[in-house]
């Protein structure tokens, strides 16, 4: 068994204990009475920081308090996840949370001093999107199939930057690989931005990037899009085919986005974070901005929240395996 807790126990133990907690609690009377801090773990630039940067200007005015963005990336995400979990559980400080920490990290990390489906609890699901297979332009292949001739004509040349080890991004290429039995060496960088930023330059060759961060450079022909990891196709790229279109039978991936608090943070904070997130994924702007971006907006309930956790950790769990990946 996973030294983890299933994550469907975790999830119903946190709602349940913070259940049990009045909503009169007097600490959500004043709340918030200072600015909040909202941890983003990994760089500028990246899909995970746009989001939380758009959440955090439309919480800043629905809470009434500022909002600062913090980002604190490195350890695949790990550094500000914990930094998160180790705080105050009194909703001055938020994480945003990425799919991949609560379904893809557990298996991954053979060493770690938090569990991030034990020690966060949910708070509100922002907003999911498909990636997307991008190539350097000076890459020979114009489709996945020729990328796909390409790889096996030259096992362990070509290479897939990711985000970090264990992210959506890094998955979606291991699940490439491992679908196709491909050869296709695996660079980390510590954020989004940073891959991008190499793989522009020609200093690798792929990416199955976020298609919020991409998808100004593909628009600008800096890189060359081949496929979104959907199950249908993304509305930002619509004429972009989806890998199961392109052949790859049964492959699909994406990544969705959420608030996640501190394990003992209060309900009656919990539930004022989801009131005011509830607000703020709906509000005209954050929409418009969402959607331009290639976005979904989701929001929901902390209980949503969580089945999205439990469907998650079991949907990643056995490719995580059968890929071998470890980080310790």
């Amino acid at each position: 068994m996973n030294k983890f807790a299933p994550v469907a126990m975790a999830a119903a133990l946190a709602v349940s204990a913070a259940a049990a907690i009045l909503p009169q609690d007097a600490r959500a009377q004043t709340y918030p009475d200072k600015s909040i801090r909202m941890i983003v773990p990994y760089a500028p630039g990246g899909a995970t920081d746009i989001i939380g940067r758009a959440t955090a200007e439309e919480l800043s005015k629905t809470l009434g308090q500022s909002v600062v963005v913090d980002n604190r990336p490195g350890a695949g995400a790990n550094l500000g996840s914990e930094m998160a979990a180790r705080s105050a559980p009194d909703g001055y400080t938020l994480l945003v949370s990425a799919s991949s920490l609560h379904g893809i990290t557990p298996f991954l990390y053979t060493k770690l001093n938090y569990d991030p489906n034990k020690d966060l609890v949910p708070v509100i699901a922002l907003a999911s999107f498909a990636n997307v297979l991008v190539v350097n332009p000076k890459v020979k292949a114009n489709s996945v199939k020729e990328l796909i001739e390409l790889a096996k004509a030259n096992p362990g040349k070509l290479t897939c930057a990711s985000s970090g080890s264990g992210s959506s991004i890094h998955m979606s290429c291991e699940m490439f690989k491992h679908m196709l039995g491909l050869d296709i060496t695996h660079v980390p960088y510590k954020g989004s931005a940073p891959a991008v930023t190499d793989l522009i330059g020609g200093q690798v060759d792929l990416m199955f990037d976020n298609i919020p961060s991409a998808i100004t450079h593909i628009r600008a022909g800096k890189l060359r899009a081949l496929a979104t990891t959907g199950a249908k196709r993304a509305a930002a790229l619509p004429d972009l085919p989806t890998m199961q279109e392109s052949g790859v039978t049964g492959y699909e991936s994406g990544a969705w986005f959420g608030i996640v608090v501190p394990a003992g943070t209060p309900a009656s904070i919990i539930a004022r974070l989801n009131a005011e997130g509830q607000k703020a994924v709906a509000s005209p702007a954050f929409v418009k901005r969402m959607t331009d971006l290639g976005y979904e907006v989701v929001g929901g309930t902390p209980e949503q929240m969580a089945a999205m956790i439990k469907a998650e950790y079991e949907r990643w769990g056995p490719i995580v395996k059968a890929s071998g990946a470890k980080v310790n």
